[in-house]
């Protein structure tokens, strides 16, 4: 459980680093974002998951 709210902090930390430093770039994706349909969306989440967890398994492994 600790390293599950470990990553959780390092998210919160990550986000907060990207918009203080660069809140017009944000604003621009945010807004490429919405025009995305939602089979896009959810094809480039399920790819970011799928990094993810092979990211772990190579750390972890």
């Amino acid at each position: 459980m600790t390293d599950f709210l470990t990553a959780l902090a390092l998210v919160l930390v990550i986000e907060g680093v990207f918009l203080a430093a660069f809140p017009h770039r944000l604003r621009q994706i945010l807004q490429m974002l919405e025009e995305m349909t939602p089979e896009r969306l959810r094809l480039g989440g399920l790819c970011a998951a799928a990094l993810g967890v092979f990211c772990v398994w190579l750390l972890r492994g």
